[in-house]
This record gives C-alpha cells, structure tokens and sequence, in this order.
C-alpha cells in the first residue's frame, strides 16, 4: 500500500509547491526543506482557462458523462443478466459466450465505424441535432462497449441466487418481470455497485473517447482533456495540473469508498459454489 501510494504522494507535494520549485526540483526535496507550501496553486487553478473552458465547467461536464454512461448500461445489462441466468430460450448460452467475447474488443479500434454510423444516423435524424459531438454520442459509446462486463458480472451474481427464491415468486404468481424488479435487484445490489465503480471510473477517467467524439466548440471539455490543455505547450504549468488534478480525484475517490463494501462481494459473485 505505501508502494501504491507514493504517487499519489507525489502528485499532493507538487500541488502545493510554487511553480518555480516545481519546475526545477523533484517534489521530494521537499522533506529535504527546498521550497515551501501553498495552496495558491488551488485558487489559481479555479480561476484558470483552458481550451476556453474552466475547471468547474468542465468538472459539470465529466459528471453529465459518467452517470449515464454508467446507468444505461447497469439498466440495460441487469434485464439481459437475468434473462440469461433464469429465462430458458434457444440460443442463450451462444448468445452469452457472445457478449463475453465482446470483452476482449477494445473500443479504441472501433471509432471509425461508430463515427461512420453516428453520421448516418444524423443524416436520417429531422432538425437540426445530430449525434455526432454530443454528449449522446460518448453516452452510447461507453454503454456499448460496458455491456458485455456489465453482463458478465451481473449474470454470474443472479445466476448464483438461491434457485429456491426464484421458485418461491413462481408460486405465489409472480412473473419475470416482477420477480425481477421486486427480488432480483434487490438481491443484486452488490453486483449492480461493483459494475457501477468499473463503468464510474472508466468514464471518468477517459480522455480519447471525449477527445475524438465531443464538440468543445459548443458542449465544452470533461476534465481529463480540461488537464491536458493546462499543462501548456511546453509543461511549465505542472503545478497546476497536478492541483487540478487532484481536485478531479475526489468525485472518483468518493464513489469508491462510498461503495466499497459492494466491491469485493460484487467481484467474487458466482465465482465459487456452495
């Protein structure tokens, strides 16, 4: 752990050095007494530019990405999860080896097909909007290419609730739809919390995606691509970065341990029998 965390170390000491000692010094001379401690980079970062965007409005913009990317496909993949777990029909297990080889394709390599499509889409969409460079268009993107952990994970998990439970709401005249949404998500909420840090994270922290398919002319930047733009041209703005950067961690930080307890419950679903 001490290991693990001597970047984060790092990254908390050149935040609060003055850019000069920053620049010139490695951020553990600071125990040594070189330079001292600020928070003025903290203040200075609130109020900096870049890419005609702020730290605030693009922290908003990060937010407005990550909860539905990360809802839509824990709504979307909890039905299929269940279906493929509990509801018989031809195809099921083809069709779930499927969704798991999915896994292994990033979507990185699937940016000019989904950009071609988006485009077709806005060519027969009416008005004005189009899909591609809006918040819909990364929306979708991340809900895509989560689905198939998100119905790994939670398929394993209600596929190992006791088959008792299950049977139990068939006799008292329950059906799918309603042993599912009374019982099974109940039971899920483990699973349903352990993919929702994955999907939370990973779309808090993307940088291409937001890049390549977000409009910052008209919807802004998220605050990943916020922080490449404040380094500068030739990185002299460090402690900003690592200020604004460390401001960035605390949404992800704070959905972590707020779930934490779901974690390794979640992780180890259906792993074992018994």
């Amino acid at each position: 752990v001490a290991i693990w965390l001597i970047p984060t170390v790092g990254l908390i000491v050149t935040s609060l050095r003055n850019p000069v000692d920053a620049n010139s010094t490695g951020w553990w001379t600071v125990f040594s007494g070189t330079g001292g401690i600020s928070v003025e980079n903290y203040t200075d970062v609130l109020d900096a530019s870049a890419g005609g965007s702020t730290l605030v409005e693009s922290f908003v913009n990060s937010i407005v990405v990550a909860v539905p990317a990360t809802l839509i496909p824990i709504l979307i993949a909890a039905f299929a999860a269940y279906a493929f777990a509990w509801m018989d029909f031809k195809g099921r297990e083809p069709l779930f080896i499927l969704f798991v080889a999915l896994l292994v394709v990033p979507l990185q390599v699937a940016f000019i097909p989904i950009i071609q499509l988006q485009g077709s889409l806005d060519r027969l969409l009416p008005g004005s909007f189009n899909i591609n460079g809006s918040f819909l268009a990364i929306w979708l993107a991340h809900a895509g290419f989560g689905m198939p952990l998100a119905v790994y994970l939670l398929r394993n998990f209600i596929g190992a609730l006791p088959k008792e439970v299950i049977e139990s709401a068939k006799v008292d005249g329950a059906g799918h739809f309603a042993t599912f949404w009374k019982l099974v998500i109940p039971l899920s909420v483990p699973a349903l919390a352990a993919f929702a840090i994955f999907q939370f994270l990973w779309t808090w922290n993307d940088f291409l995606v937001a890049l390549i398919m977000l409009d910052r002319t008209t919807n802004g930047q998220v605050a990943t691509t916020y922080l490449a733009g404040l380094i500068g041209t030739f990185g002299e703005q460090r402690h900003l970065l690592t200020a604004g950067a460390f401001i960035t961690m605390v949404v992800p930080l704070s959905v972590f341990f707020g779930l934490q307890r779901f974690f390794v419950r979640g992780l180890t679903a259906g792993s074992v029998k018994g």
